[in-house]
């Protein structure tokens, strides 16, 4: 075999994996689109930690600042309890500043989405808001709503009928 058919191969190859892969997994674009576009009040993935501080008027909570393999990233938990939200923030070298990586809000958070859904919505205002992005596979109805990905968007999940938690971001990596 000849160098250009080995390296035509190989282009071909990779030219088709990004093909493959959203064929798999079709949500993986309107996962990233969610966590491009879509906001928990005033946060919002990639927001930097100085405006994280300004805009967050709760107690502060950092859990330890923790190199993960699956991303090469440094992590730390930010929880502020007596306003429901839980940042995980990353930063490429520890002790760096950080930004939001994902976000998650309970009872008692009171932000809306950019589509109006909060703690306490409803399991059907979820699914009127967020339908476009419903990955029924994913999703599990009375449980959880994905939105997007679990590489990538939004999971609402429900107790007695109604939003307990909404998380943005990648569950997965």
């Amino acid at each position: 075999m000849t160098l250009n058919k080995i390296v035509t191969i190989i282009f071909l190859g990779l030219a088709f994996s990004n093909v493959f892969s959203e064929e798999e997994d079709p949500y993986l674009a309107l996962g990233s689109r969610l966590m491009k576009e879509e906001r928990i009040g005033d946060l919002r993935i990639d927001l930097p930690e100085k405006d994280v501080k300004k805009m967050v008027p709760c107690t502060l909570k950092r859990g330890p600042d923790q190199l993960w393999g699956a991303d090469g990233l440094f992590h730390q938990e930010w929880v502020y309890a007596d306003c429901g939200i839980t940042l995980d923030m990353s930063s490429k070298k520890k002790g760096a500043p950080k930004s939001v990586a994902s976000l998650t809000a309970i009872d008692p958070s009171t932000l809306n989405t950019k589509r109006g859904i909060h703690v306490g919505s409803t399991e059907q205002e979820v699914m009127k808001a967020y339908k476009p992005f419903w990955n029924k596979e994913e999703s599990e109805q009375h449980v959880t709503f994905q939105a997007g990905s679990i590489y990538g968007g939004m999971i609402f999940n429900f107790k007695n009928g109604k939003v307990s938690q909404i998380f943005l971001g990648a569950g997965a990596e």
